[in-house]
This record gives C-alpha cells, sequence and structure tokens, in this order.
C-alpha cells in the first residue's frame, strides 16, 4: 500500500510517499481502506520531534480518516466488511498511522459513518469534534442560554463548536481572519460574525454582549489573544485554551477581579469515557443533520508536505483533506 513516512524528525520535507507492506487485522481489529485522510496543526508539531507524543521512527503520521472496512479480525462482533466509518487513530497509535491507504484499527477506533457524510467530511471528524465537544462541554461546561466567543470559528475546531454550540442553545460570536473565513463562519449558524484582523472587533463583542462579555471564549490562539480574553470574559466566566503556538504573557490579575477560570485542553489527555461520550455526540449529530464537517480543500496523499505547511497558514477555512486514492 502507499504510505506517507517520516524517517526523521524536521520540517515538511521529511514526508516522503512509500510503498510499505499491506497491514492485517489481527484478533480484535479491523482494517479501513481509506478513502480520506484529514490533516490536522499537531502532525506538524509531532513532525519536528518536539510535540507531547514522540513516535518512534519511521512513523505514519495521522490520526483522522474515514473509509470502509475491507476485513474484520477474531472477535469483532460490533463492525462487518462493508461498515462505512470514521476513525479515532489506529491500532500503531491514537495519533498517528492514518496517512496511508490502508488502516488497521482497534474495534473501539471505528465510528459510524452516516451515508449523507461524504468520506471527506469524515475525515474531518474526530479530532475537530471530539475536541470541540470536549472544550465547550466537559472543560468549558456550556449550558443552554450561554454565550460563547469562538475565537477562530472557521477551522476545523472551530467549524465544530459552532455547530455543537448552535445545536445546544447556546448564543455563538464566531470571528476568523479572511473574507472566506467569515462566510464560512455565517454559514455555520453562528450569531454574530466578526474579523478579527479589523479594528475594533473585540469593542464590537463587548457591544454584542451587553458590556458583560461572552460566558465561555474558547480560544484556538492564546499567545495573541489570551490576556485580551481576559479582559473581554464576562465575571466568573470560563476561558478553553484549545490552541497556543508559544508563550504567553497576561496580567494574572484580571483572572483574580473577574473570578474566571481558565483552563486548557489536550485531546491526549481526556479520559476515555469522554472521548467515547465526545464520539456518541458526533454520531447523534451526524445522524439528525445538526453537525456536518466543512472541507476546505481536497489533494492528492502525495501532497502531505504541502498539506502541512498550509495547516498552519493563517486564515482558516475549513478542512484540509488528503486523498489517498489520488
Amino acid at each position: 500500500m502507499k504510505a506517507i513516512l517520516a524517517r526523521q524528525f524536521g520540517g515538511p520535507d521529511v514526508l516522503t510517499l512509500a510503498e510499505v507492506p499491506d497491514p492485517v487485522a489481527a484478533a480484535g481489529q479491523v482494517r479501513v481502506r481509506l478513502h480520506a485522510v484529514g490533516v490536522n496543526p499537531f502532525d506538524t508539531y509531532m513532525r519536528t520531534g518536539a510535540y507531547a507524543i514522540v513516535p518512534a521512527l519511521p512513523y505514519t503520521p495521522g490520526a483522522d480518516a474515514a473509509g470502509v472496512i475491507d476485513q474484520v479480525g477474531a472477535g469483532v462482533t460490533g463492525r462487518q466488511v462493508g461498515d462505512r466509518v470514521y476513525i479515532s487513530g489506529t491500532a500503531q497509535g491514537k495519533a498517528q498511522g492514518a496517512y496511508a491507504s490502508l488502516a488497521v484499527c482497534l474495534e473501539t477506533q471505528v465510528h459510524r459513518l452516516p451515508d449523507r457524510v461524504s468520506f471527506a467530511q469524515g475525515a474531518g471528524l474526530f479530532v475537530p469534534y471530539v475536541t470541540a465537544w470536549c472544550a465547550l462541554f466537559l472543560r468549558g461546561q456550556a449550558r443552554a442560554g450561554d454565550t460563547v466567543l469562538i475565537h477562530g470559528a472557521s477551522g476545523g475546531v472551530g467549524v465544530a463548536a459552532t455547530q455543537f454550540a448552535r445545536a445546544a442553545g447556546l448564543t455563538v460570536i464566531g470571528t476568523a481572519g479572511t473574507d472566506d473565513g467569515v462566510a464560512v463562519v455565517k454559514t455555520q449558524g453562528a450569531h454574530h460574525v466578526l474579523n478579527h484582523g479589523s479594528e475594533g472587533y473585540r469593542d464590537a463583542i463587548a457591544t454584542l454582549t451587553g458590556g458583560r462579555g461572552p460566558d465561555l471564549i474558547l480560544e484556538m490562539l492564546a499567545n495573541v489573544n489570551l490576556d485580551h480574553d481576559l479582559t473581554l470574559v464576562a465575571p466568573g466566566g470560563r476561558i478553553v485554551v484549545v490552541g497556543s503556538r508559544s508563550r504567553v504573557e497576561i496580567d494574572a490579575r484580571k483572572i483574580m477581579f473577574k473570578g474566571c477560570v481558565v483552563t486548557g485542553l489536550a485531546l491526549w489527555g481526556i479520559p476515555a469515557d469522554e472521548v467515547q461520550r465526545a464520539h456518541r455526540a458526533i454520531e447523534a449529530g451526524l445522524e439528525v443533520g445538526a453537525l456536518t464537517p466543512v472541507v476546505g480543500t481536497e489533494m492528492p496523499l502525495a501532497d502531505a508536505a504541502r498539506a502541512h505547511e498550509q495547516v498552519m497558514e493563517p486564515g482558516a477555512r475549513g478542512k484540509i483533506v488528503l486523498i489517498p486514492g489520488q
């Protein structure tokens, strides 16, 4: 089969397309023929060797993908050949192994993909939607009637959070950095959409909330925004840091005076039972049509290096997806 291999840590150029032996499903496992593979920012961090998870070399990146089960190992009872599924990691590890044409997964790592959802959309489910659900409801304690600011609502996690929040009865303020991104957030149903590159957008957030501030802020770029978030958030509010690309300087007195809670979310540290709750929420949302992933760019699997460059560029617009068959 074809797979992307990183034989050393470094820049995007360490990712090369290789021919490797087809994997075989062992007991308790299934093999999935992948039709689409999702690209996430953490994939780029892991590739450098400086991430919290350091894989043994050589390794195949990727945790997100979707396809059809074509082999079932002994003892598997809940899945069968022909099932359309999205995956949450592979048997190689919860954060690697998906940049390939085939992947072997534990039975617990495959989840039903309804016919209404394309494989490309399915490749944008695991990391973004589990992260969004955990940020909103596990860490953020979101409740119907709350106002949530999703700071960076046009990327994979932001789109997912917007959809979950609307379905749960929250008032959503979403930001994006480009006109295209703003358009994406509007189509997801955010009540208010602002360009965070525009002067005065923070004043607009205060105005939209009657001067009180959002009850909850999901922050995708804390190194730029966190200190400002502490000014914006409502008294007693919550800020969940989902992403940060460097060290952060804040005025801690704002936390004291506001009595707010600042917490972080790393998907790999979430307890397994909570992750399974998130998957149940995803499957239900897909079934009733409340959740629909947005795909921004599709490219061949061989272009993984270019995808790693693009996913780190500003102006996110949906999910970047690699297609193994191209």
